[in-house]
């Protein structure tokens, strides 16, 4: 049987002046689909097999073509938006017809020019579109370890869970909002640490290091900021947990570790009022 939106060999069944006819079986019918002759490998003859791709045309036409898509039904990929009309966006998925991302189906404000990751689906008209609703196409069957350092897409952010990540667009992720420093947005690739593996599978994320490493990086960070502010800053220990966020991107809990560490050291000391530096600078 042909699959519409997959990768798959047929055959060759008959032959025309505009190419050749394909289908599953070794019998002439209806169902037979057209493989141009543009694209029609040479030698080609009748009961060849041909690896297509199966979709339809600018006419709705089913056919086939021996060039290979970026995304097929089973699969998802990150996609650059060619085209934004009145009833959708236009993504480039390597093929002459671009691929159809309804409204219905996006999720936040879609951008030409921007790339999202996205799955292939079959509307009611039996017809291939994108669907930037991903969720159901992840797996949570991953073969990574705590603290593995992986890649991944954000695909949805709500502010009750955080940013919804599809890592390594396969598996189900999550950085939840107490995790989220910075401004991130659908789309972005970003580079996560594996915090948690959950019992049903699904990864919980986190943008920064592990305790022991990350308390290095916050702790030069805060002498870098002292000394580009004269060797104080009106923050300590008592400070609002937004303020700290806003002055280096980290928590409430994450700075006063890096604080305690610096002051383990005798490098700074903290005031009812301010952090300072307590040796002199060069």
């Amino acid at each position: 049987m042909i699959a519409l939106g997959k990768i798959q060999k047929l055959k060759v069944i008959r032959k025309t002046e505009i190419g050749v006819y394909l289908n599953s079986e070794d019998t002439r019918g209806e169902d037979d689909i057209l493989l141009p002759k543009s694209q029609v490998p040479p030698d080609t003859e009748i009961g060849h097999e041909i690896e297509v791709f199966v979709y339809k045309d600018s006419e709705d036409r089913i056919i086939a073509t021996v060039k290979k898509p970026k995304v097929t039904i089973d699969s998802l990929a990150v996609l650059s938006v060619v085209e934004i009309t009145r009833i959708g966006a236009f993504l480039d998925w390597g093929l002459e017809k671009d691929l159809f991302l309804p409204f219905k189906q996006q999720v936040g404000e879609v951008v030409k020019g921007k790339s999202y990751l996205v799955g292939v689906y079959i509307d009611k008209s039996n017809r291939l579109c994108a669907t930037m609703k991903v969720y159901d196409f992840l797996s949570s069957e991953s073969p990574y370890k705590e603290n593995n350092k992986v890649q991944g897409t954000i695909y949805r952010i709500t502010e009750d869970y955080g940013a919804f990540v599809a890592v390594d667009n396969k598996y189900h992720g999550l950085i939840s909002n107490k995790e989220i420093y910075g401004n991130y947005k659908v789309g972005d690739t970003v580079e996560v640490r594996i915090k948690k593996i959950r019992p049903d599978g699904k990864l919980e994320l986190s943008l920064r290091k592990q305790a022991f490493y990350q308390i290095e990086d916050d702790a030069q960070k805060i002498m870098n900021k002292l000394k580009s502010n004269d060797g104080k800053l009106l923050l300590n220990d008592k400070s609002s947990p937004e303020k700290i966020k806003t002055e280096f991107n980290m928590s409430k809990a994450a700075f006063k570790r890096a604080v305690g560490r610096l002051m383990k050291e005798g490098a700074v000391q903290v005031t009812d009022e301010a952090i300072m530096i307590t040796w002199k600078m060069d």
